[in-house]
């Protein structure tokens, strides 16, 4: 079976159909508006940073105005409460959780720890980049390996690739760009592998939307004591990404290295939010359910006009528009809708992130004018 005919028996098969004619955002009442804030229709519509279009729930909103009470503080003692919450979730201690300021400064603070100055950090391509790129201003090296034909991450190649000097290996899965996840054997095979040799780091920021409840997080090798940092964020599925709040699950020995890069524990109002979030499940299911909504809208329109498009575990969709990417995204502009930059090497591939569903409608409304 060639990558085509992957991806097109492999994308959200057994997705769910709406119910006749695309609903829109006014379907929700004026008591889900007010408890999951989703946010106005604009001129121009952004879709191009994987952002939740719902949230801070009203739970969230209502912790944060409380916080300013309490914002003259340091966020220390607040965040230590919401690390034994953490700890609790993950099942395992509280020296094991670090709060960061979103998931993106864990990154950052791992790619030093473990590979500034000549040390060697070995990730997919393409794939999330901060770690990187913030890793290579300290002195790191990069080694790229390209994603498989699946567009999933390597591991085979990743854990041949391994060397004296690579203090640090970066898996994001689901994977962003491309949305695909790695089958679960293959991720805990050569996770284990890739685990007695060095630092195994992986991105869970889309854990949640992955639709498969016996699908493994690697939070389940630092139970076992594996050499693994998990990284998790509110950003997402909790839609707190302008707050910038994440943490980090390791073993207690990683865990002592990492906390001297550090810079920040966030900050209180997103602190107490995050608390909130925690316990808010309503908005939580919510939130995963108008993501599979828009996600199959996107999927129909694609499907009627003969685009391939990657299968999605993920708030977005990475598909094929045949087109160069910079060349759509001015289209698209003139249509109202903002999508993603270019990915090399895939650069007449488009990744459109979910939005309401009066959003998304705009989307498909747009590219079919283009592309019919």
């Amino acid at each position: 079976m060639n990558r085509r005919d992957w991806i097109r028996n492999s994308a959200l098969g057994g997705g769910m159909a709406l119910l006749g004619g695309i609903p829109s955002l006014y379907a929700l009442t004026p008591e889900e508006r007010k408890k999951f804030n989703p946010r106005p229709l604009e001129k121009v519509i952004k879709l191009s940073s994987n952002e939740n279009p719902y949230g801070p729930s009203e739970q969230v909103r209502e912790a944060i105005k409380s916080s300013f009470d309490i914002a003259c503080r340091y966020p220390y003692s607040y965040a230590d409460e919401l690390a034994e919450m953490l700890a609790k979730k993950e099942g395992v201690t509280r020296e094991q959780i670090i709060i960061t300021g979103g998931s993106t400064e864990a990154l950052k603070a791992c790619g030093i720890t473990f590979a500034a100055n000549g040390g060697e950090i070995i990730a997919g391509k393409p794939t999330f980049l901060a770690m990187m790129t913030y890793a290579s201003q300290w002195g790191a090296k990069v080694k790229w390996i390209p994603v498989n034909e699946e567009m999933q991450y390597d591991m085979p190649a990743i854990n041949d690739a391994i060397s004296s000097k690579t203090g640090l290996v970066f898996l994001c899965n689901p994977n962003n760009p491309t949305s695909t996840l790695l089958p679960k054997d293959v991720l805990l095979e050569y996770s284990e592998a890739i685990a007695k040799k060095t630092v195994l780091f992986s991105d869970e920021a889309y854990y949640d939307f992955i639709e498969d409840p016996k699908y493994p997080s690697l939070v389940s090798m630092v139970h076992e004591g594996k050499n693994v940092v998990v990284s998790r964020t509110f950003s997402k599925v909790y839609g707190m990404a302008g707050l910038r709040i994440g943490y980090l699950v390791t073993t207690p020995k990683l865990a002592e290295k990492i906390r001297s890069r550090v810079m920040a524990y966030s900050n209180v109002p997103a602190i107490q939010g995050a608390k909130a979030a925690l316990d808010d499940k309503e908005f939580y299911n919510f939130s995963l359910k108008k993501n599979k909504e828009a996600k199959q809208m996107i999927c129909n329109t694609l499907d009627s006009l003969g685009l391939e498009y990657a299968p999605s575990h993920t708030n977005f969709v990475f598909f094929h528009s045949g087109k160069p990417i910079r060349e759509l995204h001015k289209a698209m502009l003139d249509k109202g809708v903002q999508i993603g930059r270019p990915f090399p090497p895939f650069t007449d591939w488009c990744r459109i992130s979910t939005g309401t569903l009066e959003e998304v409608q705009r989307f498909c409304d747009g590219l079919k004018e283009i592309y019919v």
